[in-house]
């Protein structure tokens, strides 16, 4: 039914920020992992965002929302840092960190906290919106 679509976007919205969050969580996590099971320290994780289009009659495009390409390895270099006597460290001394910037990554998570929040809003509008439209009808 067309009259759900804008709640139907809203939650395309609000799973995609949700997912941006859980990996802002994720990298901040493992800000100090210098060794994974893949080899390496760990590679800060970007999901890839789309529009979710459906093809119309007469080629015009209707939204559907937003959906999720893929989740990226950000390909940034490692952070070197002269530590001789960590576990980690190469024949020369050095540890490579992750590629996670903390303050990038916090502000990251609030504008995610941000679009997330509006996006509830824009729910919650869309809800008062049809309840308002049903009640016209009882007087």
């Amino acid at each position: 039914m067309r009259f759900f679509r804008a709640m139907d976007i809203n939650g395309t919205a609000l799973g995609a920020q949700r997912l941006r969050l859980d990996l802002i969580s994720t990298n901040i996590a493992n800000a100090t992992t210098t060794r994974t099971p893949e080899g390496g320290p760990y590679r800060r994780k970007v999901p890839v965002f789309a529009e979710d289009l459906n093809q119309a009659v007469a080629g015009n495009s209707i939204l559907n929302g937003v959906r999720v390409l893929e989740i990226t390895e950000d390909q940034a270099p490692f952070r070197p840092v002269y530590d001789p006597s960590h576990p980690d460290a190469n024949a020369e001394g050095y540890v490579y960190y992750p590629n996670v910037n903390m303050v990038n990554e916090m502000v990251n998570l609030l504008e995610a906290g941000r679009a997330y929040e509006a996006n509830v809003t824009a729910f919650n509008t869309a809800k008062e919106m049809f309840k308002a439209a049903l009640s016209i009808g009882k007087a």
